[in-house]
This record gives structure tokens, sequence and C-alpha cells, in this order.
């Protein structure tokens, strides 16, 4: 039998030859009906590229966009430093406000100096840019790598914490809280594949309550405090804490202090995301994500000393081991008790349990703690971009999606989070000892890298006024690089066996990946480098042998015939492979009864196999005739339903498969349009043409005529 080739319709056509006209992507009509109608629900309509500048945002939506993460932080952050401090008991609980203190003096250090990046790097390359500029390659892939770590762990705390949060009041959601969280991701998922500006309307409300409910209960807690002198009460104020460690004093102290610190620092996460996406603002971008970052360090820093000192005023009590650590009237409050947030006991304390503002606050903290994740989808996407173009990651990461979005680079953040929520079981307890490790990585060389930045441009410049200028900005940037340098010692001392390892294994992992996707982008660029002397590659092959295959006699092995002989080839065959006598001798019958003046070429296949013949044949022409160029041309079928794919083109992907791994072998595909095809076209020629109710308009506004407003 001569080999099946195509053997009743073997192949299907995937590539645009024969003359396919552009605008007519035969080869995805079958697919994109299944597809294109969920997608367009889900994500909304395709955006055109010179759209770009409606998708920009102008501050007050670009705050709750890059800036949810370091608000929504003061609902955990207090939390974590009372609950270290309840280690030495609750006489501890007296260094929580210097610890605050320090805490502000970091982030305002910190905004300060991330206030001369964006300024000074606008591109959104952020602290990526900084570092890869003025620290080299090196420094740059080590922020980097810090920075997509802590992205990622960004998604995974802030949904569990909310997951949490919500599972105190929906008992569901904290018993299956893997499936919970993985779903808020799925969600937040979906809205940013929407679009930046889309998702930036939807969690702009959230977060502006959020920020309310605070500062109101801030307010209103003051108010009762020093104008009522009211004696607020938290529900465990009366509470007693056993001490994990007691009569801690001199070094013991100071490591309890230094870690409690550290916990606090969470406050100061995300703060690096406004500058890496400035180009997300609108214009004037340097300015408006300047003052964006200022407003975002005045309002957490106040939110954050506001809630640590009504803690102290409601009498607050955490502990990291609740039901043997809390004790009430002399015993334990056991494995039943359910120790709530800080940012809860203090509503209850000056709002009153299960009033109004305590109700606001609660569905607004555990909203904004999902919603805190945005910062991560924002930022995420946007420097896996800058590192696509560098060619440390996949290109498709460059690329923008259906609504202008970074989709791939979404997608790809929202996996990685999802697969840590799995793992740790969405226990924000044990992710939180990940935390901060890598952002304070990104902290300290960033700063570095712009203090080398002003001294280069300090040994150029003569106007005294911008020296001046440049010489304030190097001292805060310095100031800002030996801070956060110190904080990440004390950090890496202080959580390194608590969890911080796993975050370092990461970046080395990040690290690694990146550095041999670069060589190998690297390699390719080398070898495919056009030489500037003549080469193989430009020289005119001495001949060029095509070979046709077929099976039988019918219109596709006809068509590609014809094609074959316009090429005007040096030699040309046509080769069927027997694997069945009989039908090989109908084939020659055939040949020779239409008086085809192509030679027929036959080989032999005992096994019954088609591709292993073709290649050797092909190998063999190449091996006496390594200069000349050998063309194989398969006719192929086009068919137009999804399940017509697995029927066809089989045997055709196999023997291409083979034949891209020979050396001077070209393979070219001549289709042969089904009638399934054709009424496919016309289907999707329908689809393209039927409009939406409301859809059809009369044209753009400033083109209509405009009719007198009064009379003639």
């Amino acid at each position: 039998m001569a080999a099946a080739w195509p053997p009743a319709g073997d192949f299907v056509a995937e590539g645009p030859t024969g003359g396919r006209r552009q605008e007519e992507p035969l080869t995805i009509l079958s697919v994109s009906k299944l597809t294109d109608l969920p997608k367009r629900i889900l994500i909304g309509r395709a955006l055109r590229s010179d759209r770009l500048g409606e998708t920009l945002l102008p501050k007050r939506i670009a705050l709750p966009v890059f800036a949810s993460d370091p608000l929504s932080s003061v609902a955990y952050a207090p939390g974590e430093v009372l609950l270290v401090l309840s280690i030495a008991g609750v006489s501890a609980y007296q260094y929580s406000p210097w610890i605050a203190a320090a805490v502000v003096v970091l982030m305002f250090t910190v905004v300060a100096s991330y206030r001369q990046n964006v300024h000074a790097y606008p591109s959104g390359g952020g602290d990526y840019e900084v570092a890869n500029t003025n620290l080299g390659p090196r420094a740059g892939l080590t922020v980097a790598s810090a920075l997509l770590v802590d992205y990622v762990l960004t998604v995974a705390v802030s949904i569990s914490s909310g997951v949490e949060n919500l599972g105190s009041a929906v008992h569901f959601v904290i018993e299956h809280k893997v499936l919970s969280a993985v779903v808020i991701i799925l969600l937040l998922t979906l809205m940013n594949l929407r679009g930046v500006k889309e998702s930036g309307k939807l969690f702009a409300i959230p977060t502006y309550v959020f920020v309310f409910a605070v500062f109101t209960m801030i307010a209103w807690g003051a108010f009762k405090g020093f104008v009522l002198d009211d004696a607020m009460r938290a529900p465990t104020a009366d509470l007693e804490i056993k001490p994990e460690q007691q009569g801690l004093a001199g070094f013991a102290m100071v490591f309890l202090l230094l870690r409690a610190f550290s916990s606090g620092c969470a406050a100061l996460t995300g703060v690096e995301a406004i500058s890496n996406g400035v180009p997300a603002f609108r214009k004037p971008k340097s300015r408006n994500a300047a003052t964006t970052l200022l407003l975002m360090g005045v309002l957490a820093v106040t939110m954050f000393c506001g809630i640590i000192g009504l803690a102290m005023a409601s009498d607050v009590r955490m502990a990291e081991n609740p039901a043997h650590d809390l004790i009430r009237n002399g015993q334990p409050v056991g494995p039943g008790y359910v120790q709530d947030p800080v940012i809860s006991q203090v509503a209850a304390a000056v709002f009153g349990e299960h009033s109004f503002f305590f109700v606001l606050l609660a569905a607004a903290t555990a909203l904004v703690l999902f919603l805190a994740a945005n910062t991560a989808y924002n930022g995420f996407p946007l420097l896996g971009s800058i590192l696509a173009q560098d060619r440390y990651l996949p290109r498709q990461l460059h690329t923008r999606g259906d609504r202008l979005a970074f989709s791939n680079g979404i997608v790809l953040l929202a996996g990685a989070a999802m697969l840590l929520v799995w793992i740790y079981d969405a226990d924000s307890t044990k992710l939180i000892q990940l935390y901060i490790v890598g952002v304070f990585v990104s902290f300290t060389l960033s700063q570095t890298g712009m203090v080398r930045h002003w001294n280069r441009h300090l040994r150029t410049e003569r106007d005294p006024a911008v020296r001046r200028h440049m010489i304030r900005s190097r001292a805060i940037n310095a100031f800002g690089a030996f801070f956060t340098g110190l904080v990440l010692v004390v950090v890496l001392v202080t959580k390194f066996t608590h969890g911080a390892w796993v975050a370092l294994l990461g970046m080395v992992i990040f690290y690694g990946t990146m550095s041999a996707i670069r060589r190998h982008y690297d390699r390719v660029s080398d070898e495919i480098a056009a030489p500037d002397e003549p080469s193989d590659d430009s020289v005119r092959p001495s001949r060029v042998h095509s070979i046709v295959l077929v099976s039988k006699v019918h219109r596709p092995t006809l068509r590609a015939l014809a094609y074959a002989k316009l090429m005007r080839s040096d030699k040309l065959e046509a080769l069927s492979i027997d694997v069945d006598p009989a039908e090989t001798k109908a084939l020659k019958a055939e040949w020779d009864r239409r008086g085809i003046n192509i030679p027929l070429k036959i080989l032999h296949s005992p096994y019954r196999e088609i591709t292993r013949p073709i290649v050797e044949y092909v190998r063999s022409l190449r091996r006496e005739s390594p200069r000349d160029a050998v063309s194989v041309i398969i006719p192929e079928y086009v068919v137009g339903h999804w399940w017509e794919h697995l029927l066809h083109n089989q045997s055709a992907l196999r023997l291409k498969g083979r034949l891209l791994f020979t050396p001077g072998v070209m393979v070219t595909s001549v289709p042969y349009q089904l009638q399934s095809s054709e009424l496919a076209k016309k289907r999707a020629r329908k689809r393209q043409e039927w409009n939406a109710p409301g859809s059809v308009r009369r044209g753009p506004v400033n083109e209509q005529t405009k009719e007198p407003s009064g009379r003639s």
C-alpha cells in the first residue's frame, strides 16, 4: 500500500500559505468561536494600541492601585509588633510607641528616597533600572529577583490574611481557607486582565472606605480619650499574658525589640511599586508619582501610629500562642479561643461591638486586604515586561494583551501565588515570616545606586543651583541606603530561622533562572547574527531538489504538483511510501494513465513506517550533495471544525518535527480547502459583520453635522 500522504485528509493547514489573505485567518476560525465569546464576557472588548493613553491613571485612582498594599498593612503590622513583644509579657508593650516611631522614621526615609527615584528614572524600571544602571547587571538582577519574590508573597500574604479576617464572620471561608484564597486570587486576576484603569476603579472605593473608617476611628478614639475622658476597653483588656521568656534583659531584650521592629516593617511593603509603575501615571508622570508617594506615606504612618496608640489606650492583649499564653481568671483561654486582629479589637473599644462603624471597618478591612494584592498585580507584570525586554525573561511577558495589560505576567503571578497559598495552607502567620526580606534588598541596592547616580552627575554639572539640588538628593539617598541596609541586616538576623531563608532561596532560583534565560538569548543572538562578509547562508545553493509527497492521485496532490512545477527546481520528483503493494500498484497505474511528467519514486517500508523512510531519504540527498537545498512539499487539507483537527495532520506534524533538525531542508505546505473550511469562513464573516444592539452609531461626534441651534 502506498503511504497515505495525506491519507484521506491526513493534514490540516496551519500556516498562511497558498495566497491566503491576512484578514481571513482560516486556521483559527474553528477555535475562536469557542474561546472569543467567553473571553470577551470576562475581560471585555479588545483595545487598540493607540488607546494606551486612555488607560493611564490619575492620582486619585493610582493611589489605591499602587498603594493599597502599604495602606492595608496597618491591618496586621501593629498586631505583628504586639505579638512579638508579648513573648516578654505585657510589660514589654511599653516599647511599642518607640518601635512605631522607628517605623515612621524608616517610612519617611524610604518615601523621600523614592521621590528622588521617580524623578531620576521615570521609565518604570524602578529599583531594577537604578541598580542595573549604576551598580551593574548583577546588582540589577539581584534587585529584580528580590522584587519578583516580594510581589508573589504580597499576593499570598494579603489574600491569606483577608481570608482569615473574613473567616471570623463566615465559617465556610475559614473551613476552606485554601479554596477560598484560590478563588479570590482568580477573581483578582480576572479583574486585572480587564485592564489597569478598570481594576483601579473597582479597587478605589473599598480602599478609600477603609482609609475613611480608620481615620474616623482614630479621631473618635482621640476625642473620647482626651475630651470625654472615656476609658476605652478592648475585648481582651481583662486578660493576662503569660510570658514565654520571663525576665528578658540585655542582649535578649534588644534582640526581641529588633525582631518586633522587623515585624512592624511589614508596613513598608509595596512602597517600591509606585516607582515601578510611573509609566501608568498621567502626565506629568514623575510629579504625579512623587505626589502619590508622599500621600501614601502620610496616610500609612498616621494610621499605623493611630492604631498602635489606641491599642495601648484600650489595653489590647495579643499572644503568639493565645490558647496557652492568654490567661482568664487564672486559666488559659484554651484552644477554642479566637484571637481577633488588633484593628478589630480597637474598633470594638472605640465604636462598640456590632455597631455600624465597627461592621463597616471590619468589612472594609477584609476587602482591602484582598485588594492589597493589586499592588503586586501592577508591579510584577510591569517589572516582568522590562526584564523580558532586557532578555532576562521570556519575550512573551513584554507583550500587552487584549486590554493593554501585561496579561502573561498577570497569569504568571497568579499561578505562583496560588502555589504558595497551597504549600502554606493559606496561613498568614507562616507566610508573613517570608515577607519583607526581598523588599529591603531592593531598597538598599536601589538607594546605593542612586548615590552613585548623583556622584556621576555631580562630576559634570557646573550650575550651582542644580548642584545644590543634587547634593541634597544624594544626602537623602545616602541616608536611605544606610538605614534600609541596617534594617535588612536586622530582618535577616531576626527572621532567618522563622522562614526568611525560603524567600532567599526563591531569590536565588529567580536569579539563576533569569541568568540562564539571558545566556540562552545571547547565545542565540550571536549565532544568528548576520556576518559582514559572505557566508554559507547568503550563498545561493548549487541546486534545489524538490520532493512532492503523495499517497494517491487526487486534487490536493495535483495542486501540490502544479505548485512544485512553478518553483522551477533543478530536480523535481514525487515520493510515496510503499506499505501496501496493492495500493502502490494502483498508484503507479493511475500515475501512468494520467501521463504525469514527474518521476514517481517509491520507497519500500517493510515495517510500515512513513516518517523514518522519508527523513532518511532526505538526509541521504544532503550527504550526496551538501551544497544542494532540498524542498519537501506536502499537500494538506484545511478543515473548519475544531474536532477535525484531531483526525488529521498527525503524520505531517511528526514529519515536520523531524525535518526541522535537518540542515538545508525546507518544508512547504500546499493547502487544499475542504468545504467545511469554507463554511467556517462564512460563519466568521457573519460574526464580524454582526453588531450588538446599540453598537451601531452614526459616527464620531466631531464629524457629525451640527444643526442650527435657533430658527432661520
